[in-house]
């Protein structure tokens, strides 16, 4: 079992003569700029004028400037913009980054697939919440926190992991527990995670289950609420105590129905092809085809398909009902 950190292993002092800058403000960069400000952290927010997450920053109450601007101050410099733009904002701050300075990023993809190659005199962590943004920020103004994972790829300073800590700290994720771990595994699992299971996963078993109920003539507001709408009260049990909460707490003809019917539709077939997308994450193969898309590609290919997914029937259905249910609105910053 591997070792959870939490409040009483954290060094809380390491931040406090530091400035730490936040490039970016967007879901991840407004908790964590945000939490660390609530634990008394200095912090200033690099971005491009006349941004909309520019000038959201600066309504916050934040010290906003550009980037170059940013991490020359700063003495923790933070990458928090999306991965397709983070080596064009490094290009940008490299030369800042000097002797004893830290770099830190909350997803290992830039660093893993060698995207930015940092100089060797300065620390390079990473500490991602496993959880986005608005709940990081959400859980730590309820006085609680979402679990983080830290990783140490560059050790110049060797107080990189206690460093780590204390950033963990700062944003409220010691409180739920942090876990170690190495920039490879975190990105390799993470996008996994997201392409087999919770988003290109589930989405296409929500969308297949709802165009079956469609195509055999029951109503589009039958299969949204069937298909789509009831996948979170399943998730929150699942959250809450595994698959046997989950088991528990349905009808024992919905768990016979789990047990007979799940390993017809995830077969062999299934997971043969998720060992095939692993293979493609671990060689590099998928981080080439997303850089290249965003540069070569334009991004065509990526925005065609965001608009034709937005344009499924499920979607509109789903929209209009959820429109009429004014007790599940919240809003998500």
């Amino acid at each position: 079992m591997s070792t959870l950190y939490y409040e009483k292993d954290c060094n809380k002092t390491l931040l406090k003569d530091k400035t730490v800058a936040v490039i970016g403000f967007g879901s991840q960069g407004h908790a964590h700029a945000l939490n660390l400000r609530d634990s008394g952290v200095k912090v200033i927010i690099g971005g491009r004028q006349g941004s909309p997450t520019y000038d959201k920053a600066k309504a916050k109450g934040f010290e906003v400037m550009n980037t170059d601007q940013a991490s020359k101050q700063a003495d923790i410099i933070v990458m928090l913009v999306p991965d397709h733009l983070q080596e064009q904002v490094y290009g940008e701050i490299a030369r800042n980054l000097t002797k004893g300075k830290t770099l830190v990023f909350a997803h290992g993809f830039a660093i893993h697939f060698k995207t930015i190659v940092p100089s060797k005199d300065i620390d390079v962590i990473m500490v991602a919440p496993k959880g986005p943004g608005h709940t990081v920020r959400f859980q730590y103004e309820e006085g609680k926190g979402v679990p983080a994972l830290i990783a140490v790829y560059q050790d110049a300073s060797g107080s990189a992991k206690e460093t780590a800590l204390a950033y963990a700290d700062g944003i409220g994720s010691s409180r739920g527990g942090i876990l170690e771990t190495t920039f490879r595994e975190e990105v390799e699992t993470d996008l996994f995670g997201e392409q087999a299971v919770l988003c290109g996963g589930l989405s296409a078993l929500i969308k297949c289950g709802f165009e079956t109920l469609v195509e055999a003539g029951y109503s589009p507001e039958m299969a949204y609420f069937e298909c789509c709408h009831e996948v979170k009260l399943i998730v929150d049990m699942i959250f809450q105590g595994g698959l046997k909460l989950m088991r528990y707490s349905v009808s024992d003809t919905a768990e016979y129905g789990d047990y007979m019917i799940g390993g017809r539709l995830i077969t062999k077939d299934t997971k043969a092809e998720m060992k095939k997308v692993l293979r493609e994450i671990q060689t590099g193969k998928f981080a080439s085809d997303w850089i290249a898309e965003n540069t070569k590609g334009g991004r065509k290919a990526f925005l065609a398909r965001r608009e034709k997914e937005a344009a499924h029937q499920m979607e509109k259905v789903g929209e209009e009902l959820r429109n009429k249910m004014s007790w599940s609105k919240k809003e998500i910053n």
